[in-house]
């Protein structure tokens, strides 16, 4: 399989089965979760996303959004300006495509006309209907993500299969190519820490759809309430749970830690792919 990244100058595309992509994550609001948030500082941003690419990450994922649970709420016009001017900097700075990371059209429209390349929707394209539209019109790729409550444990395989596959049918109906869609099961969101434990587990059933799928674990409450640790030190569960994902049909992973997670996968694919380069050390 392949997804297209639309570029001014060049044509890039992810060859999906060949290797893990990494995506790093680029935190633009003042209340993230994990306590990386920059606050739309340009200079800190540019020099973080810098790091990123040179550490491996084969995208940046820009949000002005918290979306970590109890997190406020602010106006399009906000989010926006959080992102734009560090999208405008980046974009020619990069050889890595941008995602932004919104759930809102106005917001990534006005990332797209900045120089992002992608679209990652935590809500699946359920918030903001025209989201879609906007996709299939620009012909970006779109993370459909799941993040509906899921109360039966018993029944939670199941049910995300059905509302991926309604969110799928939804973006496909707007315009979306269907080469263009990721899915992301969507750790942690709606998923008590027993759910996404066992979500962990059976990923690979997920595959049923077809598509190229991400996966969010990094510094991950799941983690925390398994190894006791604050979010800022999870790096170890991360790599347990960035493994394991990739073991069970995982393409891409989204994380905070780059350099740690891209020797993951590098050591992953080179168990599950079979697919490494031998490398000497001095």
């Amino acid at each position: 399989m392949t997804t297209a990244i639309p570029d001014s100058s060049a044509q890039a595309s992810f060859q999906w089965g060949s290797r893990t992509y990494v995506m790093g994550i680029l935190n633009l609001s003042p209340d993230s979760f994990s306590g990386d948030g920059m606050q739309a500082d340009v200079e800190l941003a540019r020099e973080r996303a810098l790091q990123m690419q040179e550490e491996g990450a084969d995208i940046i994922d820009i949000g002005g959004q918290s979306t970590r649970p109890g997190h406020v709420e602010i106006t399009s016009d906000e989010e926006i300006t959080r992102v734009r001017d560090v999208i405008e900097d980046l974009a020619p700075r990069l050889t890595i495509p941008i995602s932004i990371d919104t759930y809102r059209a106005a917001v990534a429209e006005a990332a797209l006309d900045a120089g992002a390349r992608m679209i990652n929707d935590v809500r699946g394209l359920t918030a903001d209907p025209e989201l879609a539209d906007l996709a299939g019109q620009r012909g970006v790729p779109v993370i459909i993500m799941h993040d509906i409550q899921i109360r039966d444990q018993a029944t939670m395989l199941p049910q995300i299969v059905r509302e991926l596959s309604q969110r799928l049918d939804l973006a496909t109906q707007r315009g979306v190519d269907w080469g263009q869609i990721i899915i992301d099961p969507g750790f942690g969101f709606g998923k008590q820490a027993p759910m996404n434990l066992e979500l962990l587990r059976r990923l690979r059933e997920l595959t049923v759809f077809g598509r190229p799928m991400l996966a969010g674990t990094s510094r991950k409450g799941t983690i925390g309430k398994v190894l006791g640790t604050d979010p800022d030190d999870r790096v170890e569960g991360t790599a347990a749970t960035t493994a394991l994902a990739i073991a069970n049909g995982v393409d891409a992973i989204r994380v905070h830690d780059v350099r740690q997670m891209v020797r993951v996968a590098r050591m992953t694919d080179a168990v599950v792919r079979g697919n490494w380069c031998e490398h000497t050390s001095e």
